[in-house]
């Protein structure tokens, strides 16, 4: 397993299933459902080409056996706002395939920043990972889900409460990519 694997593991081990951002995490990470795929290369073209191959591997491989898939961008976009142009591809690309409906991407970043947040304001931290991610996400998975879970409406809010409360040494211990 490469460092850049190792870091998302741990991040997403850490700070998505141990601060339960996504409460849909932790069983299909228990039951290793969840692909990290790491493209090294510095391209968006390659990128975008390695996206579409995962999103194939996903709609050739059954749920039991590969549930979702993170693919992980560390040598590509340094700015969010290049990251976030980017996405509008992978989303075009989504619905270039056939594919809405059926997938969805959630994008994570150093540099997460919402719409209408100040870079400093702590709701950004529910997107914020050691490198840019884009996780193809099975709507058909997350709709089974959602159905059995209470209140799915109010998760956003619950995040952002939760990292709110972190101190500031819970946030350098669950972040240190984030300590310049």
């Amino acid at each position: 397993m490469s460092q850049v694997e190792k870091d998302v593991q741990q991040w997403l081990e850490d700070v998505v299933i141990g601060l339960n951002l996504c409460p849909f995490a932790a069983k299909p990470n228990r039951n290793k459902q969840i692909k990290i795929h790491v493209c090294e290369d510095a391209s968006e073209d390659v990128l975008l080409e390695t996206i579409y191959q995962e999103l194939q591997t996903l709609d050739q491989t059954p749920v039991e056996e590969l549930e979702t898939t993170l693919v992980v961008a560390p040598n590509l976009f340094k700015e969010f706002d290049d990251y976030n142009q980017f996405l509008d591809l992978v989303e075009g690309l989504v619905i270039q395939m056939n594919k809405s409906g059926i997938y969805q991407i959630a994008s994570f970043h150093p540099d997460y920043c919402f719409y209408g947040a100040e870079p400093e304001d702590a709701e950004n931290l529910t997107n914020r990972s050691p490198y840019p991610i884009f996780h193809l996400i099975r709507e058909e998975s997350m709709e089974k889900v959602l159905k059995h879970y209470p209140d799915p409406d109010g998760i956003p809010e619950r995040n952002v409460e939760c990292v709110e409360n972190l101190t500031d040494a819970q946030k350098r211990k669950l972040f240190p990519y984030l300590i310049k």
